[in-house]
């Protein structure tokens, strides 16, 4: 039963439903979920920016309750639950939340392990500085107000934001039927490009992505492969994968996985426990425990390995099945004049340059509204005390009225005043009537004449207005411009990863203990023979620099084990360390058996190319004198677990692998000074499990050091370098061509002085020479600087070395043509003085070449075959 009077409306439940739900959706899209492409913000967070800003809690006053803070927006204008406030101003504090946080927080504001923050009782906030930025200029009229909840206050639909927030802290929201997700950028970055956009509108987004290179996260990580950010920034849709920060560690006999930063929005707690499920449940085996040991420094997550587990497999376990692999879906969804509207990076930055402008406009015309105001006011002082009778007169018209209303009346009659003038004369003070003030009035009125024809210029030439927009960036980049946190591996995607590194030439070292890297050629520095060299690297206790070898970045690396087996490695996927640093241990980077070692490395152009590969050979030496020569097609298909190259026998091992051309010549040295030269064609092409034939015959207690391949007789010479520091230049020819198997000539005057033969080179007068000591100094050399001698010599000093030291190794290296403005200081380094003596070159007077019988050479010329295997 209805009462009287009332009125029932029938309405159908479908219409009112649909309705109903449509009204429900506008409202949480407009004015809930997704943020205002001017000022990246949603209602709640500028509500608590505009509530601290009524409080007056800027980054420079004391910190204030946050239930204060969120009372006053609660009260004033956000009609919702008290824990929606808070959290959202909670989230404004986190710097692992907004890649720029603005909100200051004091207390416990929560932690990348998911805790809670403290009640908002406990705890207390202000704005940041960079949030004085966004609030830049509100109380001059340039945006629009509307009323709140009850129509008792105003507050701002947008802020008049400086900082391109939306892109600089990105934002997630589910509204109904759609949802956003925009990555936040790097303010220096965003800054550049939305200058290079005011530069050039008709800018394409692919050059805006040369200054905003991909999304920058607050928690850093690595953003693995490009495509889903070339896609996000082209259609505002595209899924980014990121990956935590690694490296490798030994503590104390174990190998560990250390992660130093986490991918955007992972629960640290959370993983950690994951992981450990996963390692219970043997789906990621190889793990003997997981540590959490971040702190106030930094986070530190420690995942120690078993004794047989290695490294890269525990890895990639991880990133397959724990969460220090994830991935970010960007869907760039925001409110364009209050529709909702998928943007790309050149719309992003036209919305907000669109919006600074018209924040400039209304700034100026409301300064130029305040100057007038102000030059009118002025202009009344100048009548009325312009001259001492004028001012006289006045005095005597305010002194005879009987009350103020008459005293303005009869200023405006008397001096043509209008009602604001008049009233601003009766207001002045009497201070202001003396001379001294009246220069002052006339100074500020000229001042303001100025300004005003400043302003007027501002609003007539929109040039000028997009010089400011871009003047006001640049400001606010130098103040809170910096580095960005999240890296970039490009080799993640389908992308051709040659196009995005470099070719320049680097230098790669491996230690005696296996350790590799690559350095810049430009860290190391010419030095002339003798110097005393600098510090090349920091190896661990009783290790040292075993191989040097000049490349480029997109060159190949092929590694040959002692064993006989070929690893494969591009340049570019050995980690880069400084000249200084230790390197990553090989076992990390290829499945090396534990108790091999990598003896010889070979540098290869693209091994794609199948004409290279064809034309081109690898030759083996064994410590024993063995020879092997090889098609490089045979390593042309690298596999994970590495390509047997060569059979080894008992008590022997590979000592060097080289590249020939199919007309090089051989050149073989052994320990004891003996040396042997034959063409490779003696060597004929065996197949990759074959044994190989005898290169050179060994004297007892004798064992080869190394190989050398000579493709240019005449202008190649060999160096040979001894353990204490001698060594010398002779030319290919005073060795002459013998059969392999041979016994060989002497190459260099062994003695106790020189000690052992270490060393045998190809080199030129172009090219450089990089020495390592065994305790870690390295010295760069250029080859002019050794003449060419004799064969049967001791040779000169190469490198001065302090008592007990001796030479771990030499390389050759390309001499850099940039370094040429290092040679004076190093010629100062010359000098030196070392051990209490002044560093001079020094050269040993040649023993007689008749002194050695050199028949003794030629016993086994005709070639011993006693272990060719073919």
């Amino acid at each position: 039963m209805h009462k009287e009077g009332e009125r029932l409306i029938p309405i159908n439940i479908v219409d009112e439903m649909k309705s109903s739900y449509i009204d429900y959706s506008m409202s949480v899209i407009v004015s809930r979920a997704l943020p205002d492409v001017r000022d990246g913000l949603k209602p709640v967070h500028r509500r608590v920016l505009y509530g601290m800003y009524g409080l007056g809690v800027f980054s420079n006053r004391k910190y204030l309750k946050s239930a204060r803070i969120v009372g006053d927006v609660l009260g004033k204008y956000h009609p919702h639950g008290d824990t929606s406030v808070y959290d959202a101003m909670v989230r404004m504090a986190q710097p692992w939340s907004l890649r720029y946080p603005q909100v200051d927080g004091q207390g416990n504001f929560g932690s990348m392990d998911g805790d809670p923050p403290a009640a908002m009782r406990y705890t207390e906030a202000r704005l940041q500085k960079i949030s004085d930025e966004i609030l830049a200029d509100l109380d001059k009229d340039t945006v629009d107000f509307q009323n709140n909840f009850d129509d008792s206050l105003t507050e701002p639909t947008v802020m008049p934001t400086k900082i391109p927030n939306l892109l600089v802290n990105g934002t997630s929201g589910i509204a109904v039927g759609m949802a956003t997700n925009m990555a936040p950028h790097n303010l220096t970055e965003s800054i550049n490009a939305i200058v290079a956009y005011i530069d050039n509108r008709e800018i394409t987004i692919d050059e805006l992505m040369k200054h905003i290179i991909a999304p920058d996260f607050p928690t850093g990580g690595i953003i693995y492969g490009y495509d889903g950010v070339r896609d996000a920034f082209h259609t505002g849709r595209g899924r980014i994968v990121l990956r935590a920060k690694v490296n490798f560690e030994e503590i104390g006999n174990r190998n560990a996985i250390i992660v130093t930063e986490i991918p955007y929005q992972v629960n640290k707690a959370e993983m950690i426990a994951r992981t450990a499920e996963l390692v219970k449940d043997e789906k990621i085996p190889g793990i003997y425990e997981i540590r959490d040991e971040s702190d106030r420094n930094g986070l530190r997550i420690v995942y120690e390995l078993k004794n047989d587990a290695i490294p890269n497999v525990v890895l990639n376990m991880l990133y397959k099945y724990s969460s220090i692999q994830t991935s970010f879906s960007v869907n760039n969804i925001a409110l364009v004049k209050g529709r909702p509207e998928q943007l790309n990076l050149k719309d992003l930055i036209h919305h907000f340059v669109d919006h600074r402008h018209e924040v400039i406009v209304r700034r100026t015309e409301y300064e130029l509204k305040k100057a007038k105001e102000r030059a009118h006011i002025l202009e009344g002082f100048m009548k009325v005390i312009g001259t001492q009778d004028d001012l006289d007169k006045a005095i005597a018209i305010i002194r005879h009225s009987a009350n103020p209303a008459e005293a303005k009346t009869g200023l405006i009659n008397e001096f043509d005043l209008s009602d604001i003038q008049a009233q601003s004369i009766l207001d002045l003070r009497l201070a202001r009537l003396t001379g001294m003030e009246l220069d002052k009035i006339r100074a500020e009125y000229e001042e303001i004449m100025n300004l005003i024809k400043d302003l007027e210029d501002i609003l007539a030439n929109e040039d000028r207005r997009f010089e400011i927009i871009k003047n006001e960036l640049i400001e606010i980049r130098e103040k809170y411009g910096d580095e960005r946190r999240s890296e970039i591996d490009y080799s993640g995607g389908e992308m051709s990863i040659e196009d995005l590194i470099p070719d320049e030439k680097v230098v790669l070292t491996i230690s005696h203990a296996g350790y590799i890297k690559r350095t810049s050629l430009s860290e190391y520095k010419v030095q002339s023979r003798g110097g005393v060299g600098n510090r090349a690297a920091t190896t661990r206790d009783e290790d040292f620099l075993e191989y040097i070898v000049a490349a480029t970045n997109h060159q190949y690396m092929l590694f040959f084990t002692e064993k006989g087996k070929c690893f494969w490695l591009r340049v570019f996927e050995i980690p880069e360390g400084s000249k200084t640093s230790k390197g990553r241990a090989v076992q990390n980077l290829i499945n090396i058996a534990p108790d091999d070692k990598i003896k010889a490395y070979i540098r290869t152009n693209d091994l794609k190319d199948v004409d290279y590969v064809k034309q081109m050979n690898v030759v083996m030496i064994t410590k024993n004198g063995t020879i092997k020569k090889t098609s490089l097609e045979a390593y042309s298909r690298p596999r994970t677990n590495g390509v047997n190259a060569i059979e080894i026998r008992d008590n022997d091992q590979l000592l060097g692998a080289r590249l020939t051309n199919g007309s090089s010549e051989i050149m073989i040295a052994t320990k004891n000074g003996k040396c042997i030269r034959f063409p490779e064609e003696k060597a004929r092409a065996v197949g990759r499990g074959s044994i190989g034939v005898r290169g050179i015959s060994l004297d007892e207690g004798d064992e080869v050091i190394g190989m050398i391949v000579v493709d240019d007789v005449q202008n190649e010479t060999v160096l040979v370098v001894s353990e204490h520091g001698y060594g010398k230049r002779t030319a290919v020819e005073d060795y002459r061509i013998t059969n392999r198997g041979g016994k060989g000539v002497i190459t260099l005057n062994i003695t106790e002085k020189t000690g052992n033969l270490i060393a045998i080179q190809m080199v030129t007068d172009d090219d450089g020479l990089m020495i390592i000591n065994k305790s870690g100094v390295a010295i760069r050399m250029g080859m002019d600087e050794m003449r060419v001698m004799g064969r049967n010599t001791q040779g000169v000093k190469v490198i001065n070395l302090k008592k007990n030291d001796s030479i771990a190794a030499i390389a050759k290296v390309e001499m850099d043509k940039d370094v040429e403005e290092i040679e004076e200081e190093a010629e100062m380094e010359n000098l030196e003085i070392t051990d209490g003596e002044v560093t001079i070159e020094t050269e040993v007077t040649p023993t007689d070449d008749a002194g050695v019988p050199e028949d003794e050479t030629a016993a086994a010329d005709d070639g011993e075959e006693d272990n060719d295997s073919e």
